[in-house]
């Protein structure tokens, strides 16, 4: 019997687009004699729905079409572990359940889905799912977070400074001045929370770090802001496991057009499905996603700068605790040759299958493995105890009143 897949997608972040695309990737490629994708799309309402129209690309370029074809959900608990995605709203008459799941993949880019709170809710249905946990998928999301976990671990990181709207409005000069202190000119301002480099900025004086602080800020709540590395090469490595073993992928060097990585550069630095192409990964070009960025696979780095970058990738996971598959994005200073992490994508585009695929492992292998070690990671827990068997309530000198000292704490 094959396990149905539910593919989460779309979203409410600023990379839902991207979501679709690695999404629809993902199932394209899954094995269609192990697994059934289940396609769930998360309108940017927060409105779900199903069907087989949205198994094609093309169809969403006419949104408003493409959502009264598709078929709206509400998700509910069913038995033996399934969770049933009901029809809303519910018909008077035939089938109630447009579908059903046994395991979630979660393709969600960003806020509200990178962030743990797609996690959390899986977790309320007891439905086994692909990637981090609600920890790590937290933890990896807030580059402040993320940071102090990495520097207790003696993972080398850029200093920062950080802050939140309030902090800026009751005390901005003090702010920038802690900011030329610590991070010096030029900086980098970025939001906390977010990915893509959407928000990001940089500044060369006090008057642009004033105005890329104001523009993060427009976007996050939580901004950050570190000294840029001026003479610096971006490479990346994907990481696959969990706690127990986890491996590199092959490295890539990220080319960039400006100064730092835009926004279009990771998304639209060549033709594909963005573009009107094809979504198929298996066919020419893979196209949309992260892996149209111009970029060098293998990175044409030393030996020893290999073996430093796969060890810090490797570091990363496991000192977040993730699953899965995750993008480390290093940076190194090639005038003082250091290198530093600079941040973890939990959920990468197109799941980082461009950078298995030169080692020999296809994206149908990946999405095999991805699924696997959210089974095996189910497995682990139904071994763990959650609750105690007890009825407080039940127990003599408590009650409503409180304990028999009269505590009501």
């Amino acid at each position: 019997m094959k396990t149905r897949v539910g593919v989460f997608f779309g979203g409410v972040s600023v990379e839902h687009e991207v979501s679709v695309i690695s999404a629809l990737q993902a199932m394209q490629a899954m094995d269609q004699q192990r697994y059934e994708p289940v396609p769930v799309y998360i309108a940017k309402d927060r409105t779900w729905y199903t069907g087989d129209v949205l198994f094609n690309i093309e169809n969403f370029k006419d949104l408003k079409q493409l959502l009264q074809d598709a078929q709206k959900i509400t998700a509910a608990k069913g038995e033996e572990g399934a969770v049933l995605l009901q029809k809303d709203p519910q018909p008077k008459f035939g089938k109630k359940t447009a579908a059903e799941i046994d395991f979630a993949l979660p393709v969600v880019h960003g806020t509200f889905g990178e962030d743990g709170v797609l996690q959390g809710m899986f977790e309320l249905y007891d439905l086994p799912y692909a990637g981090c946990d609600v920890t790590a998928s937290a933890a990896g999301m807030d580059k402040v977070k993320m940071k102090q976990v990495l520097r207790d671990q003696k993972v080398p990181v850029l200093p920062e400074v950080w802050l939140y709207t309030s902090d800026w409005a009751e005390n901005r000069e003090g702010w920038l001045e802690q900011m030329e202190s610590i991070a010096g000119y030029p900086a980098i301002v970025k939001p906390a929370n977010l990915g893509s480099s959407v928000g990001i900025g940089t500044a060369s004086n006090r008057a642009e770090l004033e105005d890329a602080v104001e523009e993060a800020f427009q976007f996050t709540t939580k901004v950050i802001v570190e000294p840029m590395i001026q003479n610096m090469r971006e490479v990346n490595c994907s990481v696959l496991g969990d706690y127990e073993s986890a491996a590199p992928s092959v490295i890539e060097e990220v080319l960039k057009t400006e100064e730092i990585l835009s926004y279009q550069d990771k998304y639209q630095g060549g033709g594909g499905a963005k573009d009107g192409g094809s979504a198929d990964p298996q066919k020419g070009g893979s196209s949309g996603g992260m892996e149209n960025t111009d970029r060098i696979i293998p990175a044409e780095i030393a030996e020893e700068k290999r073996e430093t970058v796969e060890d810090l990738a490797v570091r990363t996971f496991k000192a977040l605790g993730c699953n899965g598959v995750s993008r480390v994005d290093i940076m190194m200073d090639e005038d003082t040759g250091q290198v530093y992490v600079n941040e973890i994508n939990t959920i990468p585009g197109s799941l980082s299958f461009y950078l298995w695929e030169p080692a020999g492992k296809d994206f149908t292998q990946l999405t095999h493995e991805l699924i696997q070690l959210g089974l095996k990671r189910k497995r682990e827990r139904e071994r763990l105890t959650f609750s105690i068997d007890s009825n407080l309530f039940a127990m003599q000198g408590g009650g409503a009143k409180g304990s028999k000292n009269g505590s009501k704490s």
